[in-house]
């Protein structure tokens, strides 16, 4: 099995990249979707959050606003923040390569893959990328986003630069849909002729 492992700056089209890999059939595993399950009703790590952070969860589960202004900004809140979530998250990973131990191709859907040394872990890597103010353009225009709230999340990212002189593969989602499909069916074809070398 090739783990591969997928990862982009906010509004860079990384979901739409990973539907697309899943949609050629092979298994995604959604680290951001993991997080929401643990975080939402009844989940795992709602009591430890509550815990940690006070005021910040209620009966739907953790209130994803209240937890963002509890930690954005405060570097010691953020670790204990993933001290919380990055364990938990590795578990629910270690099942879904369980679920799919025969897959030749899996994908790690990671936003900050790099940031958290994810990279070590997967055995190439896939970086979404579009230009800076198509990345913006896209960001602002999603609910509750503010000017403030897109620069505290973009000052965690690794930049785009960075994280594209890392990659494996670059994947751009500032052309059309076509092409951006045919790129990561090209990232399938190469993973493919990788395992069979």
């Amino acid at each position: 099995m090739i783990v591969l492992g997928l990862t982009g700056s906010i509004g860079m089209g990384k979901s739409t990249v990973a539907a697309m890999f899943a949609a050629e059939g092979v298994p995604v595993f959604d680290a951001d979707a993991a997080v929401h399950r643990l975080q939402g009703p009844g989940g795992r790590l709602v009591a430890a959050i509550e815990a940690a952070f006070p005021g910040t969860t209620g009966a739907g589960g953790v209130d994803r606003p209240a937890l963002a202004a509890a930690v954005l900004g405060d570097d010691a809140a953020m670790k204990r923040l993933e001290g919380i979530v990055h364990p938990a998250v590795a578990v629910e990973r270690a099942a879904f390569l369980a679920a799919h131990a025969d897959a030749p191709l899996v994908v790690f859907d990671v936003p900050l893959l790099f940031e958290t040394g994810g990279d070590e872990q997967v055995d190439a890597t896939v970086v979404v990328s579009a230009a800076a103010e198509v990345q913006r353009a896209r960001t602002l225009a999603r609910p509750g986003m503010t000017e403030a709230k897109f620069d505290a999340i973009l000052a965690r990212q690794l930049p785009d630069a960075a994280k594209r002189a890392r990659a494996t593969h670059v994947v751009a989602t500032d052309v059309s849909l076509d092409h951006t499909r045919a790129a990561v069916r090209r990232v399938i074809a190469c993973m493919a002729a990788r395992a069979g070398g």
